[in-house]
């Protein structure tokens, strides 16, 4: 447990991946009105619509900034087809650490920042309202 909470120090002091990327294929933003937390995420694709570069920006709790640069990490160099397969359990598994519900939104803000920003709201909505 103590591990995980190290690496999420360690993201969040030292974020990767971060800033916008111009021009961007992909350029999503999202917010979390319950607490604030901000995310955009930029993505360049190539011809197979794989991920070769992301950048992001945004203001938040360490949760949110932690997992937007764990997620960053997770899917660069991945194609969209691939993205698409990662669900809240990926998310939070790689957070590590029980969250509370509120802390769960945080931690899922980068991951709806990516599906709506390729996908539409609609699957975002499919993601979320799927139980656990």
């Amino acid at each position: 447990m103590d591990m995980y909470r190290e690496i999420i120090l360690d993201h969040a002091r030292s974020p990767r991946h971060p800033g916008i990327l111009n021009p961007a294929d992909v350029d999503h933003e999202e917010h979390n009105p319950l607490c604030g937390d901000r995310l955009r995420l930029t993505l360049r694709l190539d011809e197979n619509q794989c991920i070769t570069d992301i950048a992001w920006d945004g203001e938040g709790c360490a949760i949110s900034q932690a997992t937007a640069s764990m997620l960053s990490e997770e899917i660069l160099g991945k194609t969209l087809e691939e993205v698409r397969q990662l669900t809240k359990d990926d998310i939070l598994e790689l957070v590590g650490i029980p969250l509370t519900i509120n802390r769960v939104k945080c931690a899922l803000l980068s991951l709806k920042a990516l599906i709506v920003g390729t996908q539409g709201l609609t699957e975002w909505q499919v993601i979320e309202d799927k139980e656990d």
